[in-house]
């Protein structure tokens, strides 16, 4: 397949790098970078980085703008279910937040046997495990197959380059890592939010999968969501017309989101074991459009795709500089 013509130009002008030293209080994770603010406030960048199986893998174009676009339309969908951390967009790719005191635990929610990933779901059951994260799961089942009801599965948050470790309801409880109070209502948010992205999905011709969610406590102790919401990076979106068929043909459902990139590393060596391979642009921008066209069909929105003659980082620190001009 020939290289379009434009693709290295939108890769080379991808952001990977948002770090500014005119803020104070700066971390990194894979995909965004961060400013810890006075009164409370925090600063979250999304960049291009593109990570898959734990480390960063890519730069994806669009990639920050999708995420952040994305995860402010579902932060205004359940607002009357769960009150977020968001303060303002400086930026198509900024966010600025309240500084919540982060929950130790993701609350993973799934209704189908799926995945690719060591943890996930599938690569557990066809290892020969029947018990995942607390719930039984019958003999028979085929990956991609809809569960009776949608499940929780938590996961304890690493700390900074470590791997998101499986846990039950149960050894959350034990080991105290939240009160009962507190797991009851993350437990009864999550679903309800699980619910809420599965009904509009659905009316989008979607099937929203499965997804993860991270929690917070504001300055007065209540459960706030953060971090983002239903997006393609913290999501599993399948094309609803043709999952059956392909359910029943034993073949991948049509999907967009991360796994495509997930499935293309597989499918070039084993990532648990051995160096993943430069992406080619082409496989870039294919997946680059999956994210943009779920963005588009989920919100009914036009993806504004930015002028790629200009720097996303030198519109981003202008940007800045008007919402925060004290620091410049």
């Amino acid at each position: 397949m020939a290289q379009r013509t434009g693709d290295s130009q939108l890769i080379d002008n991808c952001l990977t790098d948002a770090e500014f030293s005119e803020f104070p209080g700066f971390s990194r994770n894979k995909v965004r970078d961060a400013y810890q603010l006075p009164d409370r406030r925090r600063l979250l960048i999304s960049t291009d980085r593109q990570s898959a199986f734990d480390q960063v893998v890519a730069a994806v174009p669009y990639k920050g703008q999708v995420l952040t676009q994305t995860a402010r339309y579902w932060f205004d969908e359940t607002q009357d279910i769960c009150p977020n951390h968001v303060i303002s967009y400086p930026d198509p790719n900024v966010v600025m937040v309240k500084d919540l005191d982060m929950l130790p635990i993701e609350m993973v929610v799934r209704s189908y046997l799926t995945g690719s990933t060591n943890t996930s779901a599938w690569p557990m059951y066809a290892r020969g495990e029947r018990v995942l994260y607390g719930h039984e799961f019958p003999e028979g089942l085929k990956k991609n197959q809809k569960l009776p009801e949608p499940i929780i599965t938590p996961a304890t948050k690493p700390v900074q380059g470590g791997h998101d470790a499986p846990i039950t309801a149960a050894e959350v409880l034990e080991s105290r890592l939240v009160t009962p109070e507190q797991w009851h209502e993350l437990a009864e948010k999550s679903l309800a939010l699980f619910a809420r992205g599965q009904e509009v999905a659905a009316k989008k011709g979607l099937i929203l999968v499965d997804t993860k969610y991270e929690f917070g406590l504001d300055e007065n102790g209540v459960i706030v969501v953060a971090d983002e919401i239903h997006t393609s990076d913290s999501s599993r979106f399948w094309i609803a017309d043709t999952y059956q068929e392909k359910f029943e043909a034993g073949e991948e459902p049509d999907s967009l989101d991360k796994e495509f990139l997930r499935l293309w590393i597989a499918s070039q060596c084993d990532p648990y074991k051995e160096p993943i391979p430069e992406i080619p642009a082409e496989t870039l921008m294919e997946f680059s459009d999956k994210y943009v066209t779920l963005f588009e069909q989920l919100t009914g929105l036009e993806f504004e795709k930015p002028d790629p003659q200009v720097s996303v980082r030198a519109r981003i620190r202008k940007a800045l500089a008007r919402e925060l001009p004290e620091y410049f």
